[in-house]
């Protein structure tokens, strides 16, 4: 950089300073970065640790608890990583803090030299400037005295005291003169000594400063590059962790996981045999079987058996007939296709497969069905007929059941 016209300006050199204190700030810039982001990746990886340990699935069996299990050891993995990345991240921050106060010393004695240089640079300036004003005054002094002298000794009239009086002040003068001109000489030349030295030490300085300034952009440059390469490493190593996962999912099997429960449940390999009938007549105090001595016959007695259901018909609950079996009607049988569950009182929950008889059908939609005595509102849609059957009409809430008498 050049130095100017005039050398006691320092606009240059203060604009070099500025410029590493620029850069200086500029470390400490990409320290706070690298601090927060370390921060924020450890405060991360701490909550997925937190969060892989609070996670139980205890209830879980089979291959859908391996991967869950799996998922939660990579969780905990992913986080411990990110722990790891905010320490390498710490450490990037103390190899910048380390390379900033290296340079701060080695620019600070530089500065010391160039601002002891500066001032008896400008004092010496300030010492021949006024040697120099003093020396133009003295030779501005010695002028006017031999001129004086030369208009003395024009006049006729001045007397040979005057005359001398008038040579010996001009002689002083230039004595003066000559003395004025050897301090401004020696000062000027001291000046230029001086500013040789200073404008030595400064263009050494400014190669350090240069030399500085360019490995400050190397540095903070590789460490950034090294910080985007430690989060693409990170987001490598996550994906990988999550990969793992995927292929444990991958075995994930729905029959196996079923028939390990059914394997570890399990309470018989066949249903309990049913329970029948014995005639109260056929079994002795003992509980055993015994021989009837008369003949028995059976007949069919109507006996009279309270209906519990609703006869206006709509939606009805409860009860062993179904309205259309009372008044005699025609009840069509109709197969379940799909689940339903109830969600109104007035509705009746079916399941798929079951068989309802169906005695009123909806311009709705909606269709009053009977299953095992219970009445209620299905949707249509979900039932296909099989069949239909007529019942004979039964004595008004009466029904005809079997009796054996003896």
């Amino acid at each position: 950089m050049s130095l100017g016209a005039d050398f006691t300006d320092q606009s240059g050199y203060e604009a070099i300073l500025q410029r590493l204190q620029d850069g200086r700030h500029m470390c400490k810039d990409v320290e706070e970065l690298f601090k927060m982001r370390a921060m924020a990746e450890e405060r991360y990886g701490r909550e997925l640790v937190a969060i892989a340990r609070k996670a139980e699935g205890l209830t879980e069996i089979g291959t859908l608890k391996a991967s869950f299990d799996k998922m939660k050891a990579e969780i905990e993995k992913t986080g411990n990583l990110h722990i790891q990345l905010s320490e390498k991240i710490r450490e990037d921050v103390q190899k910048v803090e380390a390379f900033r106060e290296h340079q701060r010393e080695q620019r600070k004695k530089l500065e010391e030299i160039i601002e002891k240089l500066q001032k008896s640079k400008v004092a010496l300036h300030k010492k021949t400037m006024e040697s120099k004003r003093l020396h133009e005054q003295r030779c501005k002094e010695a002028d006017e005295a031999e001129q004086a002298i030369g208009k003395k000794t024009n006049v006729n009239t001045s007397t040979h005291r005057q005359s001398e009086k008038v040579l010996n002040r001009a002689r002083i003068c230039r004595q003066s003169a000559n003395l004025a001109e050897k301090q401004y000489t020696w000062n000027a030349e001291q000046l230029q000594k001086s500013l040789q030295d200073w404008e030595s030490t400064y263009r050494s300085a400014c190669e350090v400063f240069q030399q500085q300034e360019s490995e400050r952009i190397n540095i903070l440059r590789c460490v950034l590059w090294d910080h985007c390469n430690l989060l693409s490493v990170q987001c490598v190593n996550d994906d990988e962790c999550y990969e793992e996962v995927r292929k444990v999912l991958e075995l994930c099997d729905i029959i196996a996981d079923n028939n390990c429960f059914i394997e570890m449940k399990k309470t018989s390999c066949r249903p309990p045999a049913p329970t029948e009938f014995q005639c109260y007549s056929e079994v002795n105090s003992n509980q055993s079987p015994r021989r009837l001595e008369t003949n028995r016959l059976s007949v069919m007695l109507p006996i009279r058996v309270p209906f519990c259901g609703n006869l206006e018909g709509g939606r009805n609950s409860g009860g062993p007939f179904t309205p259309a079996e009372e008044r005699g009607g025609i009840s069509e049988k109709y197969m379940v296709l799909y689940n339903f569950r109830a969600q109104e009182a007035d509705e009746l929950s079916i399941s798929k497969g079951d068989i309802v008889t169906v005695t009123e059908q909806g311009e709705d939609g909606w269709w009053t069905a009977w299953k095992n005595g219970l009445c209620g509102m299905v949707p249509g849609t979900y039932l296909t007929k099989i069949s239909q059957q007529n019942r004979d009409p039964p004595s008004p809430h009466t029904e005809c059941l079997p009796i054996k008498l003896n």
